[in-house]
């Protein structure tokens, strides 16, 4: 049985209309089966792959699906409605909402290459417009791990519906290159890089990291991301993804322009 997001374990079943092959979540205890079901959903709408105006699926639905009360799936979408993510509509139903500035961190779409096999939602698509060896800026030797002097660079600008989302920029070691010559073309890689190489060399990622900066946008990355006259304050993202030996594999440099991110965190508070 494949594993899904967070480790959690799928399941095909068929819904309250009788269709067949819909994967949900095994239910665990850890989390209130409420919150389970909403942080399932919060993932499918974070990915994009619920977008804004979808219909999401109703309490009954959800209730056959997951195998739940009726009170207990609609706990679950009024825990979406108090974080803003659905709207309910007077005999219609519930709809994601238009959220401004969700930004698709690293492991909503490793999620969805866990379940779907590709990393991008419908409405978004990466255009690879460098593939090289290069000598590895100070950063990213250091990012790397240090001695490695010279790296692959693919420099990557993924657009949106409405244009440019993201300019990231991919460094893995060039000592990889020989067993990963995909890694030299500007075609996608439609698994994902970390698919790829786990797939050629054996190397598979344990756990990443980021580290979240603000700044105002170079150049050419104004012009990447179509801003017109500046200034433009962009935000920054540094992540690094370690293999099971906790050895960084790939050091990723992705930028996103102003006014299309937002970050949420849900931490308890206690008097």
């Amino acid at each position: 049985m494949p594993s899904g997001p967070r480790g959690v374990r799928w399941r095909p079943v068929a819904n309250a209309t009788g269709r067949k092959g819909v994967a949900v979540p095994d239910l665990q205890r850890v989390l209130p089966k409420y919150l389970q079901i909403a942080n399932h959903l919060r993932d499918q709408i974070l990915r994009g792959d619920l977008r804004p105006g979808a219909e999401v699926p109703s309490e009954r639905t959800l209730a056959v699906d997951w195998k739940v009360s009726r009170p207990t799936a609609t706990k679950a979408l009024e825990a979406l409605r108090v974080q803003g993510l659905i709207e309910s509509r007077q005999g219609s139903g519930s709809y994601v909402v238009d959220q401004m500035g969700v930004h698709r961190r690293a492991r909503e779409r490793y999620g969805r290459g866990r379940e779907t096999g590709a990393i991008y939602p419908p409405n978004e698509w990466a255009r690879i417009v460098a593939a090289e060896i290069v000598a590895a800026p100070e950063h990213v030797e250091a990012a790397l791990g240090g001695d490695v002097p010279r790296v692959i660079r693919r420099h990557r600008i993924t657009h949106g519906d409405d244009g440019p989302v993201e300019v990231s920029t991919s460094w893995i070691s060039a000592a990889l290159a020989d067993v990963a010559p995909r890694l030299l073309q500007t075609e996608r890689i439609r698994e994902g890089t970390l698919a790829y190489l786990a797939s050629v060399t054996g190397l598979r990622a344990r756990l990443a990291r980021d580290r979240v900066t603000a700044r105002l946008a170079t150049d050419t990355e104004a012009a990447d991301l179509e801003l017109g006259p500046g200034p433009h304050a962009v935000l920054v993202v540094r992540h690094v993804v370690c293999t099971e030996a906790n050895q960084p594999l790939e050091f990723v440099e992705a930028v996103y322009p102003p006014e299309s991110w937002t970050f949420e965190q849900e931490y308890p508070v206690t008097s």
